[in-house]
């Protein structure tokens, strides 16, 4: 472990942070009662017995706090020792569309006995995610392809069959998505967990919100920082405050640079029984090589939708696996195959329900965050631009979704995120994320200013604390979170 040095970091925004321990929390000031809840056991198989479930009450528009409500799902495993708990750690997901509720059974139970025994372990399922008062767009099959949610250029660039696919998708969102998808946002997202804070009967709050949920974290701590407590922010978003996701998608591109070449590395390691080639620069070349000619000759890939492995599927495929580097064998092994022409199945999908409710509230958080380009022309100058200087990724992250034909406009401008509020922050990142990478973690650092302290890992991976970080990182959150202590500075972990 050691100070962060210039290339990573501004050193400037670091000043003035010192370990900052906390003082308890007086319980008695908190608004509201947790007897408010009403809990139960929770629905579902393999979790946690001690998990139980309750639902939160908000107002559907918070423009219109007297008008119609939707209910938020949220799930608790209590203090594993009540004599040291401190007060409840919201975990909030990833996505737009991800869930937290069963973390507390899951990834909560991964956390250090000390940092169990300080917090209640809280989930939620967003608004608009099942089991909370839920949302659909009714889509085509076809439409529910990660490719056409994330809509991948035709080989020769073209992005017509792109704006005619957002036209026809986000035209159904609009039909089938009730009311509640107008309302979709991440600044509504945080404004419910407000609303399950006073639930709770906290009068502040710690939380650990990883991917997108780094951003609705950031969101909370500026609308709401005096009701913050130990906050841990990983694997971090760039809050850009006009383009948001626009801006998060197109940093895939760098993020598949940063990360690209330690799959090359492994994929060519001498005794690697799935070696791709003999060095980093002829696994590139070969991949390169690959998904062009099944851009040209795609070829069957049972179980998949769509049923072909074609050049985007394969490049999908490809950032997928980079999340983790647990999954670079996989990738490997379909490269392996599919230069032989013929693939294993593709692995089973989640229910078709499940995949149109997800693909909802991505779709109306992502649209309603932030104006989106409704020009073609400005979409086809970028993708242009993204395939000539980023070939990995194709142009994808600079394409044309369906928010390109939203046809709502959003009801607030983003949330700019700053520096104003109580230094009781912690940013973890790796080095090398395809999802959030490091370039778009800076910019939360540097607008969070100092109310932070930044943790760089030199790890390979999304998701950092206990998941692709390193110990020394783990080790800095977990003391965080159990004692409120923080490093001095900005710190590199190797």
């Amino acid at each position: 472990m050691k100070p962060m040095t210039k290339s990573l970091v501004l050193i400037a925004a670091a000043s003035g942070v010192v370990f900052g321990v906390l003082t308890p929390l007086n319980a008695s000031a908190a608004s509201g009662s947790a007897t408010e809840l009403k809990w139960r056991k929770c629905e579902g198989t393999g979790l946690d017995p001690r998990q139980e479930c309750a639902t939160v009450e908000v107002p559907m528009d918070y423009a219109d706090p007297d008008g119609p409500t939707i209910d938020v799902a949220v799930s608790r495993i209590p203090s594993e020792q009540p004599s040291a708990r401190r007060g409840a750690l919201l975990l909030i997901p990833g996505g737009p569309g991800g869930t937290s509720l069963n973390d507390p059974s899951g990834k909560g139970q991964k956390l250090p006995q000390q940092v169990r025994d300080t917090y209640d372990l809280i989930g939620f399922a967003p608004r608009g995610l099942a089991p909370s008062t839920s949302v659909s767009c009714g889509l085509d099959r076809a439409d529910l392809a990660f490719t056409a949610t994330r809509p991948w250029p035709a080989p020769d660039g073209s992005i017509t069959q792109n704006l005619v696919t957002a036209e026809r998708m986000s035209d159904a969102c609009a039909r089938n998505g009730g009311e509640l998808i107008k309302h979709l946002s991440s600044a509504n997202e945080a404004r419910d967990l407000d609303r399950i804070r006073a639930a709770l009967g906290e009068r502040k709050i710690s939380a650990w919100g990883v991917s997108y949920g780094t951003y609705v974290g950031a969101i909370y701590a500026e609308k709401f920082p005096h009701r913050t407590d130990r906050f841990v922010l990983d694997s971090n978003d760039n809050p850009d405050p006009v383009r948001v996701q626009r801006a998060w998608l197109a940093a895939h591109e760098q993020g598949v640079e940063d990360t690209f070449p330690e799959f090359a590395k492994w994929a060519s390691a001498p005794g690697n029984p799935d070696r791709v080639a003999a060095t980093p620069a002829e696994v590139r070349a070969d991949f390169l090589s690959l998904a062009a000619r099944l851009d040209r000759e795609p070829i069957p890939w049972p179980g998949a939708n769509p049923p072909v492995l074609n050049g985007n599927e394969l490049r999908q495929a490809m950032m997928n696996a980079m999340v983790d580097p647990d999954n670079f064998q996989g990738l490997a092994q379909l490269i392996l195959a599919a230069r032989k022409g013929t693939v294993p199945p593709a692995p089973p999908l989640p229910p078709e329900e499940v995949l149109q409710n997800v693909t909802a509230v991505g779709a109306g958080t992502i649209c309603n965050d932030a104006d989106w380009p409704a020009t073609a022309d400005a979409y086809r100058e970028d993708v242009a631009r993204s395939r000539a200087e980023y070939p990995l990724t194709a142009g994808m992250p600079r394409n044309a979704m369906l928010c390109a034909a939203w046809p709502y406009e959003p009801r607030e401008a983003p949330v700019r995120i700053t520096d104003r509020g109580p230094s009781n922050i912690l940013l973890l990142q790796n080095e090398r994320d395809v999802n959030t990478p490091l370039s778009g973690a800076l910019k939360m650092r540097e607008a969070l200013g100092k109310r932070a302290v930044m943790v760089v890992n030199d790890a390979t991976g999304h998701d950092a604390y206990l998941a692709n970080g390193t110990q020394c990182g783990d080790d800095l959150v977990s003391r965080f979170l159990a004692t409120g202590e923080r490093p001095e500075r900005d710190t590199y972990c190797d």
